[in-house]
């Protein structure tokens, strides 16, 4: 039994049909993984400047806690904090006198409330550029 060339023809081109609609179905699922890839990307990177922020701001509420409460600075917990703190306050070490009490026990360091809210902004800042980035 021999078969139409029309149909033979017809059958060949739905073949390639497929192929075709296959090919696209398969690029567009490329796509949306390489969208997924990278939007998981700087998800990681805005949860991980967050952290970091985050790490910071608690290490400085402490250290303002500290002062404030006249922490004694002989003490193993609250050396830890100031010295890890201090690379932090340093840029802003200088900027105000700070308060104290009469005797000096307890500290109002404004310094450190001007760090906190200049890494808050500056946290801001960069998760703001990182979305600004992937909106591109």
């Amino acid at each position: 039994m021999t078969r139409d060339p029309d149909e033979q023809a017809n059958l060949e081109r739905r073949r390639e049909l497929l192929r075709e609609e296959e090919a696209f179905r398969l690029q567009q699922e490329q796509g949306r993984l390489e969208a997924a890839r990278k939007s998981t990307t700087f998800a990681w990177i805005i949860n991980g400047i967050s952290f970091l922020v985050g790490l910071l701001e608690i290490l400085l509420v402490l250290r303002f806690v500290l002062r404030v409460a006249g922490a004694n600075t002989q003490n193993t917990f609250a050396r830890v904090i100031y010295d890890i703190s201090d690379p932090f306050i340093a840029p802003f070490s200088t900027l105000f006198i700070s308060p104290t009490t009469r005797d000096a026990g307890s500290i109002f360091d404004l310094n450190v409330l001007v760090a906190i809210v200049v890494y808050a902004l500056l946290g801001w800042i960069a998760i703001s550029l990182v979305r600004f980035l992937q909106g591109r």
